[in-house]
This record gives structure tokens, sequence and C-alpha cells, in this order.
């Protein structure tokens, strides 16, 4: 395999590695910033500007609490309090721009417990310190590799399969190693589904701030980011870090097969003018994703209708639905993005609902980050640091909780515990607010299903508002076919459309479709696993020596966390273990079938204890037995901790 000349980074890519920049605002300027400001994060940033613990042991809490407010009940006066302390630190730092002593580990573990709202074990520590990084330190990096003699590691060679958030990022740790690499993307640029997603609307659904790669940071226009905003994060990356010449674009990797007698993996490819080639590699890092290869529904007479058609994540732009007649099948993610943009022009939308989403209500879905808080982002010292752990916190383990069922409990198809039902009755109470001038819409948009079991989506209002137009109607008799005019329900009425969206998702557990993975003894990977796609810690399979995944198996996520820490921790570990290859002068490791097997079971049983394993509700997160494919059921600490590095005992090596 020919891959261009790797260039070490010779310093390790560390998080917010860039200090803030200098203050030369007057103060009416700084007290304008600081109006915008998260109280939380202000209190933690001050002991840092000013070496002074009380302000978090006085009457100042922050209360922890379902969808509470971003200020965590801090009362309006106690705010001005702290805006006016945070004022004068300011005045104070730019005129002499120095900073006390760091706070000491217990320090830090008290403002994470103020923070966090609970005293927080040490193994929370641990690990909430490192995802801080309040010294510039990498907690993903795996300082092994560097141990390894440079002409060893340019010896190894890996192909990456996907220039999408995980490829960059295993493309980025390669080269920060040392290790030749080449990411073999089908599209002629990078970006993954924020290149090919481009329905009106189409935004992250966690917040920005923790929706980026912890040594990446971006100042982000608004909360949640629009696609072409996350599109331009990507493209910036790639070239910023010198990964658009290790990338072959338009190309696509058709199937793999591992050579047992000279422990290699050729890789086919086919460009897209046809032509083919094999390429070899000691290891690949599949980086594909799961949300990738549109799914239609298996309704009959889908080729019948005579009208336009397309599926949402392949958006025909050069079809104008000004004054059309439009039917949208599903309401997911994407639906609940597009349908409040295409129904203000439209002649009628008609939306065909299987089953209603949670909605989890946002006021800062569609808002821009206010000027004072990108001042403040870039500005006051660690107030950077501590805002994104606050988000990380708030939309990780903090909601945990909510969705993990209770073996006593017996409501299990409304609820899973009495925090669950609390939370559903939270949801509820929205919806009610929302539509309770319209009962008949009110009854079709409350689920019969726990709040957890199925993916709940994130509106500041703005779906609820769209269904209550006069030219939108949610339809949720089912489907029994499609026709040349339309769609046509069990009640046997017709509907008659211009244009039919799909909004029906991905082949989410088809995991590395449509590729062939031939692995030890010609075993293609999707006959070895069936219907039961199973990996070890979601990353390596047995039977597949050296092939790594990110987002495999069980390692997505409900409603903790940003996938993003999820293949940063993976690609920590892919980096450990080809550290364990080279160190020993090993050809191959595969993981074991016991070690893999004992995994899956935890796995398996932890997803029962969770709103997602315990309903009976449909969901992607299925596959066709009823099993979890694709979550992860625990915490984001013992993922974090799972990860770090891998254990050799676990694996077979030659």
């Amino acid at each position: 395999m020919k891959v261009p000349e790797v260039g070490i980074i010779e310093e390790s890519i560390v998080a917010d590695s860039v200090k803030p920049a200098p203050i030369f605002e007057n103060d009416a300027t700084l007290g304008a910033a600081l109006e915008a400001a998260h109280i939380p994060s202000l209190m933690m940033a001050l002991v840092h500007l000013t070496g002074d613990m009380s302000l978090l042991r006085g009457d100042i809490q922050p209360e922890v609490a379902f969808l509470g407010d971003a200020n965590a009940g801090i009362t309006p006066e106690q705010q001005q309090s702290v805006r006016e302390i945070a004022l004068n630190a300011l005045k104070k730092y730019r005129d002499n721009p120095t900073l006390p002593a760091p706070p000491s580990q217990a320090d830090i573990q008290e403002m994470l417990t103020f923070l966090i709202g609970q005293e927080v074990s040490e193994a929370y520590v641990d690990f909430l310190t490192a995802e801080l990084a309040l010294e510039g330190e990498d907690p993903y990096a795996q300082p092994e590799v560097f141990d390894i003699p440079q002409e060893r590691r340019s010896e190894f060679r890996v192909v990456v399969i996907g220039a999408g958030m995980s490829g960059l990022l295993a493309g980025v740790r390669l080269q920060e190693a040392g290790i030749p690499f080449e990411i073999i993307e089908k599209n002629p640029d990078v970006g993954g589904t924020w290149l090919e997603n481009t329905y009106p609307g189409c935004r992250v659904d966690s917040p920005n701030h923790v929706y980026s790669y912890s040594f990446h940071p971006q100042d982000w226009p608004q909360h949640f980011s629009q696609q072409k905003v996350l599109r331009s994060y990507f493209s910036d990356f790639a070239t910023d870090y010198g990964l658009r010449e290790h990338t072959r674009f338009n190309t696509e990797v058709t199937s793999a097969r591992f050579d047992e007698g000279n422990r290699i993996w050729r890789v086919e490819l086919a460009e897209n003018d046809g032509s083919t080639e094999t390429v070899e590699a000691n290891a690949i890092i599949s980086a594909v994703g799961q949300l990738n290869r549109p799914r239609f529904p298996d309704i009959p007479g889908r080729e019948r209708f005579a009208g336009v058609s397309f599926h949402s994540a392949q958006w025909q732009h050069e079809q104008d639905l000004t004054g059309k007649r439009v039917g949208v099948i599903g309401t997911g993610a994407s639906a609940f993005q597009f349908v409040p943009i295409i129904s203000q022009t439209c002649n009628e939308v008609r939306v065909f609902q299987r089953t209603a989403p949670w909605v989890i209500p946002n006021p800062e879905y569609f808002q821009d980050v206010p000027n004072g808080k990108h001042w403040l982002l870039n500005h006051m010292p660690f107030y950077a640091k501590w805002f994104r752990f606050s988000m990380f916190w708030r939309t990780a383990e903090g909601l945990l909780a909510a969705v993990a069922a209770d073996d006593k409990w017996q409501r299990s198809e409304r609820s899973v515990s009495e925090m669950n039902d609390l939370f559903r009755g939270m949801l509820t109470s929205n919806l009610e607010e929302n539509l309770a001038d319209d009962p008949d819409l009110l009854a079709k948009c409350i689920p019969d299903y726990p709040p957890g079991a199925k993916r709940a989506l994130i509106d500041d209002g703005a779906w609820l508002r769209s269904l209550k137009r006069n030219n939108v109607h949610l339809l949720t008799d089912p489907i029994s076919e499609i026709t040349a005019k339309g769609v046509k329900t069990l009640d046997g009425t017709e509907h008659e459309f211009d244009v039919l969206i799909y909004a029906t998702g991905f082949l989410a557990s088809s995991f590395l479709h449509p590729m062939k993975i031939y692995g030890n003894e010609g075993v293609e990977l999707h006959d070895a696993w069936g219907d039961e796609p199973r990996a070890y810690k979601g990353i390596t399979i047995p039977g597949f020596p050296n092939l790594f995944c990110c987002y495999g198996p069980n390692t997505n996520i409900v409603v903790n966390g940003s996938i993003i820490f999820f293949s940063e921790c993976e690609i920590r570990y892919v980096l450990g273990c080809l550290a364990m290859l080279m160190q020993n002068d090993h050809a191959a490791m595969e993981v074991k079938r016991d070690v893999h097997d004992a995994y899956n079971k935890v796995i398996d049983a932890g997803n029962k204890d969770m709103a997602w394993g315990q309903s009976s509700v449909n969901t992607w997160y299925k596959n066709q037995n009823g099993r979890i494919t694709q979550n992860w059921p625990f915490t984001l600490l013992r993922f974090w901790q799972e990860t770090r590095e891998p254990d050799a005992a676990d694996y077979m090596f030659d």
C-alpha cells in the first residue's frame, strides 16, 4: 500500500491548549458579557481567577433536577451577585493578567461535587478531572505507542474505512503516533453523515460544546449547530491536520480478506470510474458508522408511486416543494427537523406516524450562542473548560438514572421506575401545555412506552407548532400500501401526493454493510454474526484478527453523552492494541472467544435493565429478534475505564 509520508506530530494534541485571549474590553463590555454567563460555570472559573473557594461554600448551591433550567435553580438575585464578583475579578485580571496557584486536588473534588450537586466517588474524580483537562493534558492519548522505535512504527500499515468523525479522529491519532495510514472514503469529501445529510433543518441534537473533539474546541455559532456548520468543522479539521493527503476519495471498500499465511489484510477497492485495486494493510480500522445506509420501509408498492419520491438522507434539492402535496413517512429525528420548514411553503403535508416519539423540550435548540457567552468562552480563563464539562455532565450521567429500570416496578409499558415515571410526567406536561387546545392531536403525540425506550427528540416547540398548522396533518392509521397516486391506509383511504419523502432512518443493525469482510478460514463477518452483531467492547471480533471497529455493536448512546466521546475512547483503545502488537513484534491479535462471549452476556444483561430493554416498543435499537444490538447500557465512566488500555490477557497473539 502506498501511503504519503507520515509527518509525526511532535507534541501530543491536547485539549483546549490555546490560552484565552487577552482582555482589553472596558467595564461596560465586561458587564454585558457576564449577562450571558452560565452561572455554575462562571463560579468555577472564579475559583481559578481568584483562588477563593468560599464562593462555593455559601448560600448559593445549584439544584439538580430533570430538565431544570441551565442555571440550576440559582435565583436571579444570586446570579447578579455572582456577576458582580466576576466583574471585579475580571477587571483585576485585565489589569494584571496573572493567576493564583491552581486549585488543589481536594479543591477540584469539591468543585466537581458543587457543580454536579452530589458527592462524587474517587473513580469519578479521576475520570472527570481527565475530561476537564485543566492543565492541558490529553485524556485520550496512548503514550505506549511512543515507546516503540519509529522504525518499527513506520513499517506498520493501517487502512481506515471512512472519513467521517471517527475516521478523521483515527487519522489524527495514527499520524500523531507516526504510523502510516490511508483513509478510504466513498464520498468526494470528508464529513460522513454531515456531508451526506443535507435535508432542510438538519442539525446536531447533542449540545455542540460536547459534540466536538476534546482537543479541537470550536466557538460554535449555535447551541445545536446546523449541518453546514458541522460539515465545515470536520472539513477544516481534515485540512488543519493534513488528513486530505492521506485520504482516497470516491473510493469504496467492497471487501477485505485476511491472509492467514502472511498475517495481513488484502483490501479490495472500487473507484467511482469502475477501476479496482487491492491494497495491503497490517490492520483495518472500520469507521463507517451505523447511520450511513438509508433504510426504506417494507411497504408494498413503493415502486408504483408516479410522483417524486426520495429518502430524507438523499434529499433532492432540485425539487421545489412550494405548493406541493407532500407525504412524509416517519416521525424520527429527520422528520422532526424538516417538517417544520417545508410545511411553511407546501400546500399540504401529511405525516404518517407509526410510533409517537418522546419530545424533550429545550428552548436553546435553535438559538444562537449570545455574544457575551462567545466572549467568555474565548477570554475568561477556565470558563470554556467548565462550561464544556457542565454540558458534558448534564447530557451524560445526569440523565442515565432516569431510564434505568427498577425490577420492583410493575408498569413497564408506561414507565420502568419511579424516577422514569417522574420523567414521563414532565415530558407529558410539556406536550399538554403545547397541545391543550387540540385534544385529538395531543392523544396522538403522547407515547405509549417509557421514556428512553426509543430515541427521544429535542424540540423548542417548532415540531409541535408545525403539527398545529392548518396544512399539516398527523396520521396514525397504519399504511397498507403505496399506490401510483400516494399512500393507502388500512382504513381504505388513499392519500394523494405530488411528493413522497421517506424519513425512515438507516440500516443501523447492518454493521459494515455492504462490505464483505473475510476473516480466519475465509469466514465472512456477516455470516459469522447472522442476525446477532456483537463485538468485544464494540471494537474487536473473534476470528477477525487486527480488525477494529468504531461505533460498533453496542456502542450507541441513548441519553448519556456525545458519540464523539465514545470514538475518542475507542481510538485510544485501538492505538493501545497496535502498541501491543509492535512492542512484542506480533503480526496479529485476536480477541478470545470466551472473553468476547462473557462480555456480551454482561452487555445483554445491562440492556435488559434499561428502558429500551424493558419495553416491547419497536425501535432501531433492536434487531429482528428483539436483541439490543446498538446500545451501551452503562455509565460513561465505565466505558472510559474499560477502554483506557487493552489487556493482553484478553487476546491471542501470533
